[in-house]
């Protein structure tokens, strides 16, 4: 399958990996800087390949590479929706990387027109095949955990000075949003997608405590209800001295409580069901080793959105999850902005909506 790597940046090399894992073709990258495409392809061991061509410009790769059948999509995050869009229109498949788009509006619109055009997007919420995930994920669609009571995930991470000034985007409305669009969103994803699709309220606060140097928030806190009676709590943070501390998933059940802790959801920490079952003394206490926050998720995603083109099936994670996620960090921002409870399905929000708050 061809493929290629639209922005070349600090989550480059996942990508780059599943790439080689799954045996797809490089055809091209593309990145306003060339010392990055370098970079990325040298680290591969590609940095000779005159057959990889690259792109300051992305209209010009789709027009002069009408093949590709899979680009993926790791820019700074304000762009992700217009290439998205471009992508689609040219008719070529589509990994996004979080956020799917910065506003509704474009989270709708990509959805909408790749249904008209029939063709595959996926949101790259990696950690959903995280092997903690997946099994928590089982028992939850096998009914162990009965009528869910309530859940949480807790981001609390660390991101100093010398993060923020390695792209100056990070941290900005227009181009990033704060600590829960950009570290906490992978945990948003996973809360509503275990405590249920249909969340009906948000209530939440920001603030900024340590990063005044920033447009947005670098810590914040909501309550999210649920149709189902459910409620759930979301804190994510970046002000965790001194390292990154957990990126940690509950749910608490009638007959089962999970806790899927780690430094980004990828072990499983408490493991109880009242039917012990084969397999559940294997879970208790797993640990799945990571070289990075990032976990080991981009390689599935990316086996799981081949097939998906392959056999024209929605990717495990579509479009729809990376709408639902970004749903639920816009809500959190327009109840801090408006300091009311916001009422889903939030019809337009975007960060550009937040400029000033701080």
């Amino acid at each position: 399958m061809k493929y290629a790597l639209i922005g070349c940046g600090r989550i480059a090399t996942n990508h780059m990996l599943a790439v080689e894992r799954n045996g797809l073709e490089l055809v091209a990258v593309c990145d306003v800087r060339p010392e990055a495409m370098e970079a990325i392809l040298a680290k591969h061991g590609l940095e000779g390949d005159g057959s990889i061509a690259r792109y300051a410009d992305h209209k010009s790769l789709l027009a002069e590479h009408p093949e590709l059948e899979l680009v993926a999509i790791a820019t700074e995050s304000g762009e992700h929706a217009h290439i998205a869009l471009d992508c689609i229109d040219a008719g070529v498949n589509v990994i996004v990387e979080k956020p799917i788009a910065m506003s509704m509006a474009d989270a709708d619109e990509i959805i909408r027109r790749s249904r008209e055009r029939g063709v595959r997007v996926s949101a790259c919420h990696q950690n959903r095949f995280n092997v903690a995930v997946q099994r928590t994920r089982k028992a939850l669609e096998a009914g162990r955990f009965g009528r869910l009571s309530h859940g949480s995930i807790h981001v609390r991470w660390n991101r100093n000075r010398g993060y923020y000034d390695q792209a100056p985007w990070r941290g900005t409305w227009a181009q990033d949003g704060g600590c829960l669009m950009n570290q906490c969103i992978h945990g948003i994803d996973l809360l509503r997608w275990m405590m249920g699709d249909e969340a009906v309220e948000v209530y939440g606060a920001t603030r900024q405590r340590f990063h005044d140097w920033l447009d947005a928030e670098d810590v914040g806190m909501a309550v999210v209800k649920f149709a189902s009676g459910a409620v759930a709590t979301v804190e994510g943070t970046v002000n965790v001295y001194p390292r990154n501390l957990e990126e940690t998933l509950y749910l608490f059940g009638e007959t089962g409580t999970v806790k899927v802790g780690g430094t980004s959801t990828n072990d499983l920490d408490v493991w109880d069901f009242a039917d012990e079952e084969e397999g559940d003394e294997e879970s208790r206490g797993l640990r799945e080793a990571t070289s990075n926050v990032y976990g080991n998720g981009h390689t599935a995603l990316y086996a799981d959105v081949v097939d998906a083109i392959e056999t024209r099936r929605d990717p495990y994670v579509d479009a729809v999850a990376g709408r639902n996620a970004l749903e639920i960090v816009l809500a959190i921002y327009k109840s801090q902005r408006t300091g009311e409870p916001v009422r889903l399905p939030l019809e337009d929000f975007s960060t550009l909506d937040m400029e000033g708050e701080f």
